[in-house]
């Protein structure tokens, strides 16, 4: 056999693999799978949807690599920083990924092609967590925590870059009757991925720090994997208008909760749903100091409880999102509510921290925020256009980073209120949510 035709044997060898894996995925479809996607899209969907699953798992297990409320902590705490330093990881995280991206997305719209954008995105994110990895082997204490949470402040602003592109590139090269299930696959696989490495850090076999770091430098490769992988994504040249000064754009970014009311609305329902990111802290404290709880808080333990939740959940919840994003939505507030309920009734009851109690509660409440997770994201999607969706992400990302900062009253609330009152407060959030959410259009209905 000749060089060429074996070339030619490779690559309709990997054609059939990659259109056996998209097939997998639309064998319940019902043949409408370009439905908003141009017609030149649409024949590269086969492969834009593998390398999507593929690039978005590696990113998620990396996610998972790296948890600052969890495993940056712990290796902080570990390096002897003080607290304060520990307190900074989850307020950079979160804000530095989002507050930058109303700024970022007037730059981002100059780009004809904006996968590039995440490339570099995921890029400096892997070289970021290499970096962590480095400063805890090499650097002094002090050192290595300041140089961590200053990586954490960079990688957190790429992020942004990546998240903003990443929905208008999604809502160019998949269709919107794809869109939830390709996220959901690759955040399942991914989960399968993270529940390992939990069991890894639970079992004992090694050093739990090298398997931290280890881990770090695994995140970061797999960071770089996914951004060579993008580049071989087949993306159409969309909109450029709208690039420019970022306040300016910012100020006509903010004109659209003016314009659009279903925007308003959306983005209260999805700031009511932090309290499912910002509960799970407060949930273990309650489980005080009895070997229960100390169970549950343990590093792997943690990491196995929202693991699980997202692999059991997630590509359900993708599923439910392709057809009605607005109804998942809906169910993940109340799932949270009830979780959050039954942890306060049960802490009143003096029951929660019998045994498996407080982790099927948590395990509940992570459900949900991986379906909030999906429902928001898919919805988000699917309400906008290939024109406005780029300004979408950007206004609705700030706006939910600075309500993030803002939970820091939660805290104020534990203090003079306690824990129980938290819960209770969060509770009535979710429940909000939900009834806003009723108010939301079906956006997966054809237009």
């Amino acid at each position: 056999m000749t060089e060429s035709s074996k070339a030619q044997s490779n690559s309709n060898e990997t054609a059939s693999t990659l259109e056996a894996v998209y097939q997998s995925l639309t064998s319940e479809d019902d043949g409408r799978v370009c439905k908003d996607i141009p017609e030149a899209a649409c024949r590269h969907q086969p492969q834009n949807v593998v390398t999507h699953v593929i690039s978005l798992t590696s990113t998620k297990v990396a996610d998972g690599l790296i948890d600052p409320k969890l495993i940056l902590s712990w290796l902080l705490s570990v390096l002897g920083a003080s607290s304060f330093m520990v307190g900074l990881l989850v307020p950079i995280r979160e804000a530095g990924a989002l507050l930058p991206q109303l700024f970022t997305a007037g730059a981002l719209r100059s780009m004809p092609q904006r996968k590039w954008a995440w490339v570099v995105g995921s890029f400096v994110q892997g070289a970021c967590a290499i970096g962590m990895a480095l400063s805890a082997l090499f650097l002094a204490p002090d050192f290595a925590g300041w140089s961590i949470l200053g990586l954490l402040a960079v990688l957190a602003v790429a992020r942004s870059v990546c998240s903003v592109s990443y929905k208008d590139v999604l809502g160019k090269t998949v269709s919107k009757s794809m869109r939830g299930r390709t996220t959901g696959l690759a955040a399942s696989i991914a989960a399968g991925a993270v529940i390992a490495y939990a069991l890894l850090l639970s079992s004992g076999w090694l050093e739990r720090q090298i398997l931290v770091l280890g881990g770090l430098l695994v995140a970061g490769a797999l960071w770089i994997f996914a951004s060579v992988m993008f580049t071989s994504l087949a993306e159409e040249k969309g909109a450029t208008e709208g690039g420019g000064n970022p306040l300016t754009v910012a100020r006509e970014n903010l004109s659209l909760l003016v314009r659009d009311k279903q925007l308003v609305r959306f983005i209260a329902v999805r700031g009511l749903l932090i309290a499912t990111a910002l509960a799970p802290p407060f949930m273990v404290t309650l489980g005080g100091e009895s070997g229960v709880a100390n169970g549950l808080s343990g590093l792997g333990s943690l990491v196995l409880a929202s693991a699980l939740a997202s692999l059991l959940s997630s590509y359900v919840w993708g599923h439910l999102s392709d057809q009605s994003s607005r109804r998942v939505l809906i169910y993940s507030g109340l799932f949270a509510a009830l979780a959050l309920a039954m942890t306060a009734i049960f802490d009143w009851q003096n029951v929660l921290r019998e045994f498996i109690v407080l982790p099927a509660l948590l395990f509940i409440l992570m459900i949900a925020y991986h379906g909030v997770r999906l429902g928001r994201s898919t919805h988000l999607v699917d309400m906008a256009d290939a024109d406005n969706r780029a300004a979408y992400t950007a206004l609705s990302n700030t706006i939910i980073g600075l309500l993030l900062l803002a939970g820091a009253v939660f805290s104020v609330i534990a203090e003079y209120f306690g824990l129980r009152a938290v819960m209770i407060v969060m509770t009535i959030m979710c429940l909000l949510s939900s009834w806003i959410a009723v108010g939301l259009q079906e956006v997966q209905q054809e237009k």
